[in-house]
């Protein structure tokens, strides 16, 4: 009516001196205020590192600005996020992101926005599982049984020759091994991670290939070749794309002979955003553009400068979009379409506490 716009304009008014990030938050207010459209894509972030503590307002240890995970949540469902698939990269990640998941369902947050999450320990982090790989294979697997409702795939997990340095590669492939094996045993997809290792890690999915749910999984920030590309595809892998897919002439290259039928949407927040200075970024759109501000001078209703959000994912639907030469309707429908096809996504169960947590 005149009267709510009159009022919501005096508002905004008041405030026009505060800057671009609070007027942001007046306009959001004055958008609540009535049923608007609905976002124009449907998403689903397969994957996002949601417990990192930068979305708490914390940067190595330090409280640089408030908690603003509700935003973040608030910003993702406005774009079209409708659901999140929050990675686990340990036993104790695999534990938070539970709880995380657990608390959207059962103490308020932006409720627009599903979390699930995966469960597993990434190549990089395996050497903690060496003082007792059975014990911690273990816990995984009860944490799995004991909140099958919230956990969307075993992983993180995969090889990193990259990063030897944080745990040798027969550390790495001892504790890959094993949970494929578990992944087999649950009849869950696997979320997987593969950094200059692609012979061994295909050799290893390989001698899984009889035992592995269909479909396996996906291989998430895919930034291979087209060889490597059309191997995993072959096994019946799906492709998982974020900024670090999108970083080259190479990549993009690589992705405008992917199918469609097997690519999924990501961000892997707070990492791997579109930047400047990829290849891929010419074809982001000024509309996707949020405003940001660096972490010591964050205001309310702005996002973080250098910290990716899931609300990002449109950059990437942007750049994939372009690379194939689709609408990006039509890359959105499918990649929300396999996405549920390979999770098996449905609603939660009632909710209860995280189990297996002792």
């Amino acid at each position: 009516s005149q009267s709510i716009v009159a009022s919501a304009l005096a508002k905004l008014l008041t405030v026009a001196s505060a800057g671009r990030c609070e007027l942001a938050l007046e306009f959001e207010a004055l958008h609540s205020m009535a049923s608007g459209p609905r976002p124009q894509y449907r998403f689903i972030d397969i994957g996002a590192n949601l417990t990192d503590p930068v979305f708490r307002g914390v940067y190595r240890g330090r409280q640089l600005h408030q908690d603003d995970f509700d935003a973040v949540l608030r910003r993702a469902a406005e774009v079209g996020v409708e659901r999140i698939i929050v990675t686990g990269g340990s036993l104790s990640e695999s534990k938070a992101a539970l709880h995380l998941c657990r608390d959207q369902l059962t103490a308020g947050g932006d409720r627009q926005v599903r979390l699930t999450c995966t469960v597993g320990c990434h190549p990089t982090r395996s050497s903690e599982m060496e003082s007792d790989p059975a014990g911690y294979l273990n816990s995984l697997r009860q944490l799995v049984e004991a909140n099958r409702d919230l956990v969307s795939a075993v992983g993180e997990t995969g090889l990193d020759y990259d990063r030897e340095h944080f745990a040798p590669r027969e550390v790495q492939m001892r504790h890959f091994r094993s949970q494929v094996s578990l992944a087999c045993q649950l009849r869950l997809p696997l979320f997987l991670h593969c950094r200059a290792s692609h012979a061994e890690f295909r050799a290893v999915l390989s001698e899984f290939a009889s035992q592995l749910p269909s479909p396996p999984g996906v291989v998430h920030t895919f930034d291979g070749s087209a060889e490597d590309a059309a191997e995993l595809l072959a096994m019946g892998f799906y492709l998982g794309l974020n900024g670090c897919s999108l970083k080259t002439a190479d990549n993009l290259r690589v992705v405008s002979g992917l199918p469609l039928d097997r690519l999924l949407l990501e961000t892997d927040a707070p990492w791997c955003e579109v930047k400047p200075s990829h290849a891929g970024h010419s074809h982001v759109t000024p509309s996707s553009r949020f405003e940001s501000r660096k972490a010591e001078r964050w205001s309310p209703g702005c996002m973080v400068k250098g910290r990716n959000e899931p609300a990002c994912i449109l950059q990437v639907l942007q750049v994939v979009a372009a690379t194939l030469g689709q609408p990006a309707e039509k890359v959105a429908s499918a990649a929300f379409a396999n996405t549920c096809r390979l999770f098996g996504l449905a609603e939660a169960a009632a909710p209860s506490t995280v189990e297996g947590d002792n």
